[in-house]
């Protein structure tokens, strides 16, 4: 965690292309850092210290020999519900504590076929589950800006450790707001894109018709080079969308003089905090100043995304966690007395609290007698939702929000009352029901903790986002901010 401005993933493919450091020398300094600060922070679960050695070498001699890819030697985080081929992938789970994949997934072997190198994997909610990183069988990952706060989630260890300058950048994974949430609390850039643009093949399963890969990175820009090689059609992937894939790093330039930025009016009522509504309308005024229309909208509908939300999810994810009996995969109970014995101890143990309590939710829901009144009913209403956004978007170009209600909160603070803890992702949720693609950026901080503004664009619009950000980053220098040194913390 250095109080320099930190490092971009664009500044040091630039110094690595001009040769003023080897990839070996970038990744040694990776793994120191990790080495002095993560004691503290607990961003990573596994560290490849070897491995990734191994491939700044390989990308080295690349480099040296005119066959370099785009990413050559850029040291790379994974979220832990990623496949890695070899490397552990445990989803922050006791029941996949020793699982290692016997294959990578897509979005992982395009990023590593470019020659990016993997340092290792990170901390998360257990099996994506969760808001703070504290469901976490490997303990919860702590805010660089503040070591008694949460990084949030679920993607809460690649949030902290690009925000501590562990690694340039790191992938994450948005069911609602896993990306987008983190991002807004630790200071730095998340893009979610549009649901099938990166493939889910190697990503394991939370709830399969709302989960989608992304990227967490210091700035747009950084953002729209690592987006550019994770996206594109994967005929693996039967949700994967066959739209081409724009150059986004290109795209960053486009014009925005007369962009019309949506602002649904009950974002910005009593639910948000003061303070952090204060900042989002500076940072829009801004916007505004260069060429930007505001235009109020609504979204009728979008006070109903938790209650559909926590209906779809659950259930899905009860579908999908079927599978860890502890016969097929997963953790195995020692002794079993009978099959029943086997089944029952084996989840009991393998999963946490939340999960269990997701999949008792989502069993209920798809119940015989339950399954009308409850599932089929959160499907209609996602349709609403879905339906507000289209109708929004006929008027305006982007939408505009806050990505969290408040500034990081205390760790333990929210774990014990569920409820409190949804209304976490209240701004987040309808994105996901809708599958349209969204981005959380940096604006003023407040009190010394981040605030992120939220943008959410058409459906495979990622590129005027992008450019968005981009716009702003340009003009001020919030994402470049820096957590305070280890020990001084507030």
């Amino acid at each position: 965690m250095a109080s320099e401005t930190p490092v971009t993933a664009s500044s040091l493919l630039e110094a690595l292309d001009q040769g003023r450091c080897s990839a070996e020398e970038l990744i040694r300094d990776c793994l120191d850092r990790i080495g002095a600060v993560d004691g503290a922070l607990n961003s990573f679960i596994t560290v490849d210290a070897e491995g990734a050695l191994a491939a700044a070498r390989a990308a080295d001699a690349d480099r040296a020999a005119g066959r370099a890819g785009p990413l050559a030697g850029l040291p790379l985080a994974h979220k832990d519900i990623f496949c890695t081929e070899g490397l552990r992938t445990s989803c922050a789970s006791r029941m996949l504590d020793t699982f290692v994949p016997p294959y990578s997934a897509t979005a992982v072997q395009r990023l590593a076929t470019a020659g990016a190198v993997t340092v290792g994997k990170t901390n998360m909610d257990e099996f994506a589950m969760g808001s703070s990183n504290e469901t976490s069988y490997y303990g919860p990952c702590r805010n660089p800006w503040d070591g008694d706060r949460v990084p949030g989630g679920s993607s809460g260890g690649s949030a902290a450790a690009v925000a501590a300058g562990l690694v340039p950048a790191a992938t994450g994974t948005d069911t609602g707001g896993s990306i987008r949430q983190p991002a807004a609390l630790c200071g730095i850039t998340g893009i979610k894109p549009t649901y099938g643009r990166v493939s889910r093949l190697g990503m394991i399963a939370f709830a399969s018709s709302l989960d989608q890969g992304g990227v967490m990175a210091r700035s747009a820009e950084d953002c729209a080079l690592l987006l550019g090689t994770m996206a594109g059609h994967d005929p693996a992937d039967s949700t994967s969308a066959r739209e081409p894939v724009p150059d986004y790093r290109s795209g960053l330039t486009m014009a925005l003089d007369g962009l019309r930025i949506g602002l649904p009016r009950r974002w910005f009522d009593a639910s948000l905090d003061s303070a952090v509504g204060d900042r989002l309308r500076a940072a829009l005024g801004e916007l505004e100043a260069r060429g930007a229309r505001l235009v109020d909208i609504d979204l009728p509908h979008n006070h109903l995304s938790i209650p559909a939300y926590y209906l779809i999810a659950p259930a899905e994810a009860s579908t999908n966690l079927a599978r860890y009996d502890g016969v097929r995969y997963g953790h195995r109970c020692k002794a079993p007395l009978d099959l029943e014995d086997l089944y029952t101890r084996s989840r009991e143990e393998g999963f946490g609290a939340e999960v269990q309590r997701r999949i008792l939710i989502g069993t209920y829901a798809l119940s015989a007698g339950y399954y009308d009144a409850y599932y089929k009913k959160a499907q209609q209403t996602r349709r609403l939702i879905r339906q507000d956004y289209l109708d929004a978007f006929t008027g305006v170009d982007v939408i505009a929000g806050p990505t969290a209600p408040g500034t990081a909160f205390r760790l333990g603070e929210k774990i014990d009352d569920p409820v409190t803890m949804y209304q976490e992702d209240s701004y987040t949720l309808g994105v996901n029901l809708a599958g349209l693609p969204a981005l959380s950026l940096p604006v003023e901080p407040l009190g010394g903790l981040p605030v992120g503004l939220q943008l959410i664009g058409q459906h495979f619009d990622e590129a005027r986002l992008l450019a968005l950000a981009h716009r702003y980053q340009q003009d001020t220098d919030w994402h470049l901010q820096a957590p305070p040194p280890p020990g001084g913390a507030a």
